[in-house]
Protein backbone atom coordinates (compact mmCIF):
# COMPACT_ATOMS: atom_id res chain seq x y z
CA UNK A 1 0.00 0.00 0.00
CA UNK A 2 1.07 3.54 -0.74
CA UNK A 3 -0.08 6.64 1.14
CA UNK A 4 -0.06 9.98 -0.66
CA UNK A 5 -0.75 13.12 1.40
CA UNK A 6 -3.20 15.71 0.14
CA UNK A 7 -3.28 19.47 0.84
CA UNK A 8 -5.53 18.73 3.87
CA UNK A 9 -3.40 17.55 6.79
CA UNK A 10 -4.17 13.96 7.77
CA UNK A 11 -6.14 13.22 4.58
CA UNK A 12 -4.39 10.59 2.48
CA UNK A 13 -4.98 8.92 -0.83
CA UNK A 14 -4.40 5.23 -0.28
CA UNK A 15 -3.37 2.96 -3.12
CA UNK A 16 -3.44 -0.80 -2.73
CA UNK A 17 -1.69 -3.34 -4.87
CA UNK A 18 -4.23 -5.05 -7.09
CA UNK A 19 -2.94 -8.45 -8.20
CA UNK A 20 -4.56 -9.83 -11.33
CA UNK A 21 -4.41 -13.21 -12.99
CA UNK A 22 -6.69 -15.50 -14.99
CA UNK A 23 -9.02 -15.88 -11.96
CA UNK A 24 -9.59 -12.16 -11.49
CA UNK A 25 -8.00 -9.94 -8.87
CA UNK A 26 -6.94 -9.83 -5.23
CA UNK A 27 -6.26 -6.75 -3.11
CA UNK A 28 -5.54 -6.23 0.58
CA UNK A 29 -7.73 -3.30 1.59
CA UNK A 30 -6.40 -2.73 5.12
CA UNK A 31 -3.46 -3.94 7.17
CA UNK A 32 -2.75 -2.71 10.71
CA UNK A 33 1.00 -3.18 10.26
CA UNK A 34 1.16 -1.24 6.99
CA UNK A 35 -0.95 1.62 8.36
CA UNK A 36 1.20 1.78 11.52
CA UNK A 37 4.38 1.88 9.41
CA UNK A 38 2.89 4.92 7.62
CA UNK A 39 2.29 6.60 11.00
CA UNK A 40 -1.46 5.94 10.99
CA UNK A 41 -2.63 4.16 14.12
CA UNK A 42 -6.00 3.12 12.70
CA UNK A 43 -8.02 0.27 14.15
CA UNK A 44 -11.45 -0.09 12.55
CA UNK A 45 -14.37 -0.45 14.91
CA UNK A 46 -16.99 -1.13 12.25
CA UNK A 47 -17.42 -1.46 8.50
CA UNK A 48 -20.46 -0.31 6.52
CA UNK A 49 -21.57 -0.39 2.88
CA UNK A 50 -23.50 2.35 1.12
CA UNK A 51 -25.34 0.81 -1.85
CA UNK A 52 -26.65 3.28 -4.41
CA UNK A 53 -29.01 2.22 -7.19
CA UNK A 54 -28.77 5.26 -9.47
CA UNK A 55 -25.98 7.42 -10.82
CA UNK A 56 -25.94 11.00 -9.55
CA UNK A 57 -27.04 9.97 -6.06
CA UNK A 58 -25.54 12.33 -3.49
CA UNK A 59 -24.76 11.36 0.11
CA UNK A 60 -23.27 13.89 2.50
CA UNK A 61 -21.64 15.98 3.65
CA UNK A 62 -21.57 14.02 6.96
CA UNK A 63 -19.41 13.93 10.07
CA UNK A 64 -19.58 12.90 13.71
CA UNK A 65 -19.05 15.64 16.30
CA UNK A 66 -16.83 15.15 19.37
CA UNK A 67 -16.65 13.09 21.46
CA UNK A 68 -17.73 10.62 18.74
CA UNK A 69 -15.51 11.99 15.95
CA UNK A 70 -14.30 9.23 13.66
CA UNK A 71 -11.58 8.58 11.16
CA UNK A 72 -12.62 6.68 8.04
CA UNK A 73 -11.07 4.59 5.32
CA UNK A 74 -13.41 4.95 2.34
CA UNK A 75 -13.28 3.05 -0.96
CA UNK A 76 -15.61 2.33 -3.86
CA UNK A 77 -16.12 -1.43 -4.23
CA UNK A 78 -18.54 -1.26 -7.18
CA UNK A 79 -18.85 1.46 -9.82
CA UNK A 80 -17.37 4.93 -9.49
CA UNK A 81 -17.94 7.93 -7.18
CA UNK A 82 -16.78 11.53 -6.88
CA UNK A 83 -15.69 11.76 -3.24
CA UNK A 84 -15.35 15.04 -1.30
CA UNK A 85 -13.73 15.81 2.07
CA UNK A 86 -14.15 19.18 3.84
CA UNK A 87 -11.84 20.26 6.69
CA UNK A 88 -13.89 21.49 9.68
CA UNK A 89 -11.07 21.54 12.26
CA UNK A 90 -10.82 24.81 14.16
CA UNK A 91 -7.30 26.22 13.86
CA UNK A 92 -6.49 24.18 10.76
CA UNK A 93 -4.77 26.14 7.98
CA UNK A 94 -7.20 24.47 5.55
CA UNK A 95 -10.38 25.15 7.57
CA UNK A 96 -13.44 25.01 5.24
CA UNK A 97 -11.30 23.91 2.30
CA UNK A 98 -12.17 20.74 0.45
CA UNK A 99 -10.38 18.10 -1.54
CA UNK A 100 -11.95 15.62 -3.96
CA UNK A 101 -11.02 12.46 -5.81
CA UNK A 102 -12.74 9.93 -8.03
CA UNK A 103 -12.78 6.50 -6.42
CA UNK A 104 -13.19 3.52 -8.76
CA UNK A 105 -13.83 -0.13 -8.01
CA UNK A 106 -10.98 -2.37 -9.03
CA UNK A 107 -8.36 0.40 -9.07
CA UNK A 108 -7.24 -0.05 -5.47
CA UNK A 109 -7.74 3.59 -4.50
CA UNK A 110 -9.23 4.83 -1.22
CA UNK A 111 -9.22 7.86 1.07
CA UNK A 112 -8.14 7.92 4.70
CA UNK A 113 -10.14 10.74 6.31
CA UNK A 114 -9.02 12.30 9.63
CA UNK A 115 -11.15 13.36 12.59
CA UNK A 116 -12.89 16.70 12.12
CA UNK A 117 -13.62 16.41 8.41
CA UNK A 118 -16.98 16.12 6.66
CA UNK A 119 -17.34 13.56 3.89
CA UNK A 120 -19.74 13.04 1.00
CA UNK A 121 -19.90 11.59 -2.48
CA UNK A 122 -21.80 11.71 -5.75
CA UNK A 123 -22.24 8.43 -7.61
CA UNK A 124 -21.02 8.50 -11.18
CA UNK A 125 -22.45 5.07 -12.13
CA UNK A 126 -25.57 3.06 -11.39
CA UNK A 127 -25.00 0.47 -8.67
CA UNK A 128 -22.10 2.26 -6.95
CA UNK A 129 -21.16 0.75 -3.59
CA UNK A 130 -18.96 2.58 -1.08
CA UNK A 131 -17.29 0.80 1.84
CA UNK A 132 -16.54 2.71 5.04
CA UNK A 133 -14.23 1.49 7.78
CA UNK A 134 -14.61 3.69 10.90
CA UNK A 135 -12.52 3.74 14.06
CA UNK A 136 -15.37 4.52 16.46
CA UNK A 137 -18.96 3.29 16.80
CA UNK A 138 -21.73 5.27 15.13
CA UNK A 139 -23.37 7.66 17.60
CA UNK A 140 -26.58 9.04 16.03
CA UNK A 141 -26.78 11.82 18.62
CA UNK A 142 -23.45 13.17 17.34
CA UNK A 143 -24.27 12.88 13.61
CA UNK A 144 -23.93 16.21 11.85
CA UNK A 145 -23.85 17.46 8.30
CA UNK A 146 -23.41 20.36 5.94
CA UNK A 147 -25.38 21.06 2.82
CA UNK A 148 -23.65 19.78 -0.32
CA UNK A 149 -24.11 23.14 -2.09
CA UNK A 150 -23.25 25.44 0.85
CA UNK A 151 -21.78 28.59 -0.77
CA UNK A 152 -19.20 28.96 2.05
CA UNK A 153 -17.65 25.63 1.03
CA UNK A 154 -17.60 26.28 -2.72
CA UNK A 155 -17.42 22.57 -3.59
CA UNK A 156 -17.38 21.85 -7.32
CA UNK A 157 -19.46 18.77 -8.13
CA UNK A 158 -19.23 17.21 -11.61
CA UNK A 159 -23.04 17.16 -11.98
CA UNK A 160 -26.26 18.18 -10.26
CA UNK A 161 -27.54 15.35 -8.03
CA UNK A 162 -30.71 13.55 -9.17
CA UNK A 163 -31.23 11.62 -5.93
CA UNK A 164 -30.63 13.20 -2.52
CA UNK A 165 -32.28 12.58 0.85
CA UNK A 166 -34.40 15.23 2.52
CA UNK A 167 -31.90 15.34 5.40
CA UNK A 168 -28.93 15.94 3.07
CA UNK A 169 -30.87 18.53 1.06
CA UNK A 170 -31.72 20.53 4.21
CA UNK A 171 -28.52 20.52 6.28
CA UNK A 172 -27.72 24.09 7.36
CA UNK A 173 -25.07 26.27 5.78
CA UNK A 174 -21.77 26.36 7.67
CA UNK A 175 -21.63 29.02 10.35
Amino acid sequence: MRFMPTPISGLYRVFGNVHRDERGSFERTWCREVFAAAGLNFSPWQTSLSCNDQSLTLRGLHYQAAPAAERKLVRCVAGRVFDVVVDLRQGSPTLLQHWAATLCAGQGNALFIPHGCAHGFLTLTDGAVVEYMMDSPHAPEHARGLRWDDPALNVWWPAEPRVISERDRTWPDHG
